[in-house]
């Protein structure tokens, strides 16, 4: 069975997103970078939320930017390849390569991807959506960024949940003070 990891980028005080949707809290430099393509090397279906699903479309844009670096058109190019799902209300029409919309049975849906052969099923940021699997008990571990900013604003990952364990399978500390997280949901 595949595993469902929540990857999220999180301030100090736990919030993964912001009103304003602006991500320049995220001390986002080459450490960062490379850790994070680790996360994306293992993922074969990538998960979002509606509000993350159209701000992952800026992807589309960067093969046409003759100034994109080799990094971008590369991620670029897995984004476009990779199997979307968002978890949205039915209403939203994906205009994307390989994308879907899950919008009612989630947990049935969910299940069912998780039985598909392949690599892990990734939640990136969506901290709605991953915050419902978590509830549901979906999460299998969390791959988090924590950054050396304190918010105090937004949507909190974590939000009403109550008494998880985890077990921490690695940690790596960056010269720009964020430190990587990497649990594993005790069931």
């Amino acid at each position: 069975m595949r595993k469902l990891i929540v990857f999220s980028h999180l301030s100090l005080d736990g919030i993964a997103a912001i009103p304003s949707g602006n991500l320049n809290w995220i001390s986002y430099d080459k450490d960062l970078q490379a850790w994070a393509e680790t996360i994306v090397a293992d993922t074969s279906t990538a998960l979002y939320g509606r509000v993350t699903y159209e701000l992952m479309k800026y992807w589309k844009t960067v093969p046409l930017n003759p100034d994109a670096s080799k990094h971008d058109l590369e991620h670029a190019r897995w984004i476009e390849n990779v199997e979307k799902i968002v978890v949205s209300e039915p209403d939203l029409i994906p205009d994307w390569n390989n994308a879907r919309v899950i919008s009612e049975n989630i947990e049935a849906e969910i299940l069912k991807l998780k039985e598909q052969p392949g690599k892990n099923i990734t939640v990136f940021g969506s901290p709605t959506v991953a915050n419902l699997l978590i509830k549901i008990g979906l999460a299998d571990e969390f791959q988090l960024s924590i950054n050396p900013v304190i918010l105090g604003d937004g949507k909190f990952l974590f939000k009403d949940i109550n008494n998880t364990k985890l077990k921490l399978l690695e940690e790596n500390s960056f010269a720009s003070g964020v430190t990587t997280l990497h649990y594993q949901l005790i069931k």
